[in-house]
């Protein structure tokens, strides 16, 4: 029957039923998104780097260190694919004419 606690069941007094429930004890180690904002800065790269650090949002605090190693890396490899393209030829050297 609807309304009536199961056979078995303990009857909690009527004072905790009038209660709202308890809410967890606060852990500052639990995971919590930082709700820092990301913009794309066009470079799929670094976009993707950056986009990594939303997975330190659902990890407790002592897991973020692979997490920040991770980006940390993808982003000097992004800079060095920076360093290794070809770029603009350099401009021809003045003439010097000395006697």
């Amino acid at each position: 029957m609807p309304g009536q606690p199961e056979a078995g069941a303990p009857e909690q007094p009527l004072e905790a039923r009038d209660q709202p429930p308890e809410e967890p004890a606060y852990d500052p180690a639990a995971p919590a998104p930082l709700g820092v904002p990301r913009t794309p800065t066009g470079n799929a790269d670094v976009d993707a780097a950056l986009d990594r650090l939303a997975d330190a949002d659902h990890l407790a605090t002592d897991g973020h260190v692979e997490v920040y190693e991770d980006v940390h890396r993808g982003l000097r490899d992004a800079l060095t694919a920076l360093d290794a393209r070809p770029g603009p030829p350099a401009p021809p050297s003045p003439y010097v004419h000395r006697s």
